[in-house]
C-alpha cells in the first residue's frame, strides 16, 4: 500500500475510534479524556496496534487542538470578569497553589528527580482542566450556581499563574541562566499586560475585526488569528495556550458566542488529537511501575483541591452543600497537566518515567474528577443525614 494511502487509512481508523470512545463516555457520563488517552496507548509505542508515517500531522494537531481549547475557553470571559474575578479570589488561589503544587513536587524530589522533576511535577498535580471542569458545570446544569463564579475565579487564576509559570519551566528546561529565566518572565509579564490593556479598553475593535456575517469568512479570521497571536506569544517566552487564551478574552459580544458555536466541533476534533498524541508518545509498559504514585497523588490532590474549592466557597458565604461542590469542580487534572510534562520531555530534561507517571495520574484524575462533581450531593446529604440532630429533645406534652 502507498505511503499515502496507508496514512490516511492510520488517521482514519484512529478518528473512527475517537468517535466511538466519545460516544462511550456519553453513555457513562464520564468525559472522554480518559478514553481518548487510553486510544492513543493502544495505537502508539508499545501497543496493540501501533501506527507508524502519522506523526507529523497529529503533532501540528495536537498544538491546534491546544490553542483551541485554551481560546474557546478565554471566549467564555470578558476582561472586566477577569479582573474583577482575580479579585476576589486570589487568596483561594495562592492556597490552591501551596496545596496542590507540593504533592507533587515532593513525589519528584522522592522518586529522585532533582528541583527540575519537582517544578515539573508540581505543575502537573496543580493546575485542574478547565476543558473537563467546564463540560461537567454544564452537563449536571450547574453553571447557574452560586458556587460556580469562584470555580471559574480559581481556574482564571490558574491560567494566569500558567502564563508565568511556563516561561519559568522553559526556561529551566532549556537550562539558561537566571538572567535569562527573569528575562522570560518579564517578557511574559509584558506582553500579558499588553493584552489585558487592549481586551479592556479595544476588545470591540478585536471583535469587529475578526467579525463578518459570512461563516466562512468569519472562521478562517478567528482561527487564523488565533494561530497568529499563538505563534507569536510561543516565540516572545509565552505559551502559544496562554496567547490564545488572552485572544479569546479580548473578543467579547456577539462576536464571542457566534465563534464559540463555529470552533466548538474544531475545537472537539483537534483537542481529541491532542490527548490521542500524549497516548501514542506513552509505552502503556512504563506505567504499572509508576501505578502506585499515581495513585498517591490520585488521593493527595483529591483532598487538597476538596479543601481549596471548600475554602473559596465558604468566604462569600456560600453552604456546605455548594461547597463541597465547589471543591469538587476542581478535582479533574487534564490538558494543561499534559502540556508540562510533554514539554518537560520533550526537552529531554526529566526523566522518561515521568511521562508515564503524569499520564497515569491525569487518566486517574480525569475519571475521578467528573465522577467526584456527580456523586458530591448523594454524599453529602447522605452525610448530612446519618449527624445526629442537635436540636432540643420536644417535651413530653408536645
Amino acid at each position: 500500500m502507498a505511503d499515502t494511502a496507508l496514512e490516511l487509512v492510520e488517521l482514519g481508523a484512529v478518528f473512527f475510534s475517537l468517535g466511538l470512545l466519545g460516544r462511550l463516555a456519553g453513555r457513562i457520563g464520564l468525559s472522554p479524556i480518559p478514553l481518548y488517552l487510553l486510544g492513543g496507548l493502544f495505537f502508539g509505542t508499545g501497543g496493540v496496534v501501533p501506527l507508524h508515517g502519522i506523526e507529523g500531522f497529529t503533532a501540528i494537531a495536537g498544538e491546534v487542538g491546544v490553542i483551541l481549547l485554551l481560546l474557546l475557553l478565554g471566549l467564555e470571559y470578558s476582561a472586566s470578569e477577569l479582573i474583577d474575578g482575580m479579585r476576589r479570589s486570589w487568596t483561594a488561589g495562592v492556597l490552591d497553589v501551596v496545596l496542590n503544587a507540593v504533592p507533587g513536587a515532593a513525589v519528584a524530589l522522592i522518586l529522585g528527580w532533582g528541583p527540575v522533576g519537582a517544578l515539573v511535577m508540581g505543575g502537573v498535580t496543580y493546575i485542574s482542566s478547565s476543558g473537563i471542569v467546564a463540560k461537567v458545570l454544564g452537563d449536571l446544569g450547574r453553571l447557574g450556581n452560586r458556587e460556580t463564579p469562584v470555580v471559574l475565579s480559581i481556574l482564571v487564576f490558574e491560567d494566569l499563574v500558567m502564563a508565568l509559570y511556563l516561561p519559568i519551566l522553559t526556561a529551566v528546561l532549556v537550562g539558561v541562566t537566571l538572567t535569562g529565566a527573569l528575562g522570560a518572565v518579564g517578557i511574559s509579564v509584558a506582553v500579558l499586560a499588553v493584552v489585558l490593556v487592549v481586551a479592556l479598553r479595544y476588545g470591540r475593535f478585536v471583535s469587529a475585526v475578526v467579525d463578518s456575517p459570512d461563516r466562512e469568512v468569519f472562521l478562517l479570521k478567528v482561527l487564523g488569528l488565533a494561530l497568529l497571536v499563538a505563534g507569536f506569544a510561543s516565540a516572545m517566552q509565552v505559551s502559544a495556550a496562554v496567547g490564545a487564551f488572552l485572544l479569546g478574552i479580548a473578543i467579547s459580544g456577539s462576536t464571542a458566542e457566534n465563534a464559540t458555536k463555529l470552533l466548538e466541533p474544531l475545537r472537539d476534533l483537534f483537542a481529541a488529537v491532542f490527548f490521542v498524541v500524549f497516548g501514542l508518545n506513552t509505552d502503556p509498559a512504563s506505567i504499572p511501575p509508576v501505578l502506585g504514585w499515581a495513585v498517591v497523588l490520585a488521593v493527595a490532590t483529591t483532598l487538597t483541591k476538596l479543601v481549596t474549592g471548600w475554602w473559596a466557597a465558604g468566604r462569600v458565604g456560600i453552604g456546605a452543600l455548594g461547597r463541597a461542590r465547589a471543591g469538587a469542580a476542581l478535582i479533574a487534572r487534564g490538558e494543561f497537566s499534559i502540556v508540562i510534562a510533554g514539554l518537560a520531555v520533550g526537552y529531554a530534561a526529566v526523566d522518561s518515567t515521568l511521562t508515564a507517571l503524569a499520564t497515569t495520574y491525569v487518566l486517574l484524575m480525569a475519571v475521578i474528577g467528573p465522577v467526584a462533581a456527580r456523586l458530591v450531593e448523594p454524599a453529602a446529604r447522605w452525610v448530612r443525614a446519618r449527624r445526629p440532630s442537635t436540636a432540643p429533645a420536644p417535651s413530653a406534652g408536645n
